[in-house]
């Protein structure tokens, strides 16, 4: 397992949070939709020309704009 951003992650590549960069009301808007440290997120698909990154957490489908997703660093499983 290694430790990359969530926008790193290939689709379909499960990763468990580590950490989320984000402060403030966007961290707490953040934690609100899921990404807690120990959840599992999966992508899903990615929009084109570097548009949003789908993303799965639970039963929860979230659309995060891929500088956001740099933000949360996740475990990669292989």
């Amino acid at each position: 397992m290694s430790l990359v951003r969530l926008s790193e992650l290939a689709i379909g590549q499960p990763g468990i949070i580590e950490d989320v960069d984000a402060e403030g009301p966007f961290r707490q808007r953040l934690q609100a939709l899921g990404f807690r440290i120990g959840k599992e997120v999966l992508p899903i698909r990615q929009a084109i020309f570097g548009g949003p990154l789908h993303v799965r957490i639970g039963s929860v489908n979230i659309m995060l704009r891929r500088n956001d997703a740099a933000l949360i660093q996740v475990w990669a499983s292989p």
